[in-house]
């Protein structure tokens, strides 16, 4: 017996991902419904690799009454008004958007770091995704906590541009070939060229100087993983179109070698340790895109602080950043309180 499980924004890249990563993982569902706004209602998805389309539903028109769990990927403005309805219906709600992460009663998850969390579900019946930068970091910096207790993280990002769905990866796509053969470059979906350039830009610029996508991994990382972090991150768009990395520099209460933090990174869930001296011992973005895991690489003493740590973290941001991270937190969901059969 398996679950009634609806995916919203099953057009976008995330929720395609979705679709994908439930069929490949092999949920247990005995009915997948793709849902989307009234433009895309009508449009063929397809389940996984299975051969199996699926006609979108009408958001507006969908009648939550029966459903199991909802795959939110469909932003803040869907999921603030569908998600209360749905979850008032039973059906219990998986958001990939801001819009609830930082409501007390509201879980904030990520399965391999905080999965006690999840008991609390029950008072809205919604559970956030954390942001795709955010996901990847507490994977890596949570078995090291454990071991060495963390003062202090400082990151700067490298993110891809499908952390801005398909409008990021066709504006570097076309400006790309526009300077290939010679047109102007517009901007519009950034604020400058993306092509071949970097943007320090993600979000919205706060009164403090920093944007709204460093807020968030501050907020969400000490909400998930320890509430007395001190995090700084400087937030980069950068023209890869899958997968984001990040550079992470952290100050332990305790000492810690790099060979300890290598050994616990070998064994920890979530993480998979590539991390060889030596030209290309390392990932890459390009290597990442596609895969589950959270890559690190790079593992080294900082000589400028005491207890320091340097890694270098590299994962598929529509995977493990909000994807597969969403059906994780399902397939948790599902062996703690929503047991079938």
């Amino acid at each position: 017996m398996g679950y009634r499980v609806a995916v919203v924004g099953a057009t976008g890249n995330v929720g395609r991902e979705m679709m994908q990563i439930l069929a490949e993982r092999e949920f247990p569902v005995d009915e997948v419904a793709a849902i989307a706004s009234s433009r895309s209602q009508g449009t063929e998805v397809e389940y996984g690799d299975t051969g199996q389309m699926l006609k979108c539903k009408n958001i507006e028109h969908f009648d939550w009454a029966g459903w199991d769990i909802a795959l939110f990927a469909a932003g803040s403005g869907p999921a603030k008004e569908y998600a209360p309805k749905a979850a008032a219906a039973g059906c219990v709600v998986i958001d990939n958007s801001s819009l609830f992460r930082m409501e007390p009663d509201v879980p904030l998850i990520v399965p391999e770091v905080n999965p006690d969390a999840i008991d609390g579900y029950a008072a809205r019946n919604i559970i956030a995704n954390p942001n795709c930068s955010t996901a990847q970091l507490v994977v890596a910096l949570k078995p090291l906590h454990d071991a060495a207790t963390i003062k202090r993280v400082v990151v700067s990002t490298y993110q891809s541009v499908s952390g801005t769905g398909k409008a990021g990866m066709d504006e570097l796509f076309e400006q790309s070939r526009a300077i290939f053969v010679g047109d102007p470059v517009e901007p519009s979906v950034y604020p400058k060229q993306i092509a071949f350039n970097v943007i320090p830009h993600g979000g919205d610029f706060l009164d403090d100087g920093s944007t709204t996508e460093e807020w968030k991994m501050m907020v969400e990382t000490k909400k998930i993983l320890d509430p007395r972090i001190k995090l700084n991150a400087t937030c980069v768009r950068v023209p890869v179109f899958v997968s984001h990395s990040e550079a992470v520099n952290i100050e332990f209460e305790n000492e810690i070698s790099a060979e300890q933090a290598q050994a616990i990174l070998r064994e920890a869930p979530g993480v998979m340790l590539i991390d060889k001296r030596e030209d290309g011992g390392y990932v890459t973005p390009v290597e990442a895109a596609g895969d589950s895991a959270t890559y690190v690489s790079r593992v080294r003493e900082d000589p400028t602080v005491e207890n320091g740590l340097t890694l270098w973290c590299v994962s598929d941001n529509l995977r493990k950043g909000a994807a597969l991270n969403a059906v994780q937190i399902a397939e948790l969901l599902g062996r703690r309180h929503l047991k079938k059969g």
